[in-house]
């Protein structure tokens, strides 16, 4: 499956900066979960799946496709 360039550079650091806010925060829900703030188990999967989000949306940012707009919704930027 080719990826086809379907978002302009404003979307690019858009989605940038959005994975990079939201790795920052699964790296905070991490630290909260180390230290039995947030329960273990839910804590853990929680984290895996911020920070899973903030890798597809930094992965997007540097493949230049948004997956929203791939399956033909508009957005914003």
């Amino acid at each position: 499956m080719a990826f086809e360039c379907n978002i302009d550079a404003r979307g690019k650091v858009a989605r940038l900066k959005l994975g990079i806010r939201v790795f920052v925060v699964g790296l905070i829900v991490a630290a909260l979960t180390l230290f039995n703030i947030i329960p273990t188990t839910l804590g853990w999967v929680a984290t895996g799946s911020i920070l899973a989000g903030a890798l597809f949306a930094m992965w997007e940012a540097r493949m230049g496709w948004c997956v929203i707009r791939a399956m033909g919704f508009k957005t914003k930027i």
